[in-house]
């Protein structure tokens, strides 16, 4: 039977793409969301992918929904942990929301998705866990203390799960997209995205699908060596 991934975030953006690339490369793929159902009714009508709703700062929800999808679609060999916020401001005017919802959703959600498939994956002998972290949580971003924190966080736990896991056949790694043309990004004023290109070496922003081809890569087979890293991909932006 073909390999099942889980993609959490996975109809919009860079989960988008990630969904549909390991679909489009032989994978059965479920996608995760939280919000939006127009979204997710377009995304299930144009690629006959299934979702599924939950929140994934939620541990209990989580620990529902794995289970459902288990019942449905049989155990989970990737999961792709992408769904993530944004709660700008700096850290002297930031609301102890904005710091809670960031870490909770974006850092939280890892260990929330990754502990209700890691003693299966132990008991198979087999897994793939993909982590999206960011450029931000490498280098800092001026008013996203809670994001690079959260993202640096994903960074540190993906090392030390890796460790946990290698004699299990499992690896854990984590990707750190620079600067990536999605939706978010376009919501930016022109002047800004301008002085944000000036800053990559290749000149341009990054297409999801290039992130998409790096997540297919360390799924596969070929990745099976590869564990414990931090894939930068981000047009020479900022050189780990």
């Amino acid at each position: 039977m073909k390999k099942l991934a889980l993609v959490t975030g996975g109809i919009r953006g860079i989960g988008e793409a990630v969904s549909c690339e390991l679909s489009e490369k032989g994978y059965r793929v479920v996608a995760l969301y939280q919000a939006n159902d127009k979204v997710a009714d377009a995304f299930r009508k144009k690629t006959g992918i299934p979702t599924y709703k939950w929140d994934v700062s939620d541990f209990k929800a989580c620990q529902k929904g794995v289970a459902e999808v288990t019942e449905s679609y049989g155990h989970i060999d990737i999961l792709v942990n992408n769904a993530g916020i944004t709660r700008d401001g700096v850290l002297h005017k930031m609301d102890y929301s904005q710091w809670t919802d960031v870490l909770q959703t974006n850092l939280n959600s890892c260990f929330n998705m990754c502990r209700q498939v890691i003693e299966p994956m132990r008991n198979r002998g087999f897994g793939r866990i993909i982590n999206i972290s960011s450029i931000n949580g490498q280098k800092g971003q001026f008013g996203q203390t809670n994001y690079s924190a959260a993202k640096a966080g994903i960074i540190g736990f993906t090392k030390a799960l890796a460790q946990e896991s290698a004699s299990k056949g499992i690896t854990v790694n984590a990707i750190a997209p620079g600067y990536i043309n999605t939706e978010m990004l376009q919501s930016i004023p022109d002047t800004v995205l301008t002085q944000i290109r000036s800053q990559i070496p290749i000149g341009r922003l990054g297409y999801p699908q290039e992130v998409a081809r790096a997540v297919v890569f360390l799924a596969s087979d070929e990745a099976a060596f590869i564990t414990g890293t931090t894939l930068t991909l981000n047009g020479g932006q900022y050189l780990v």
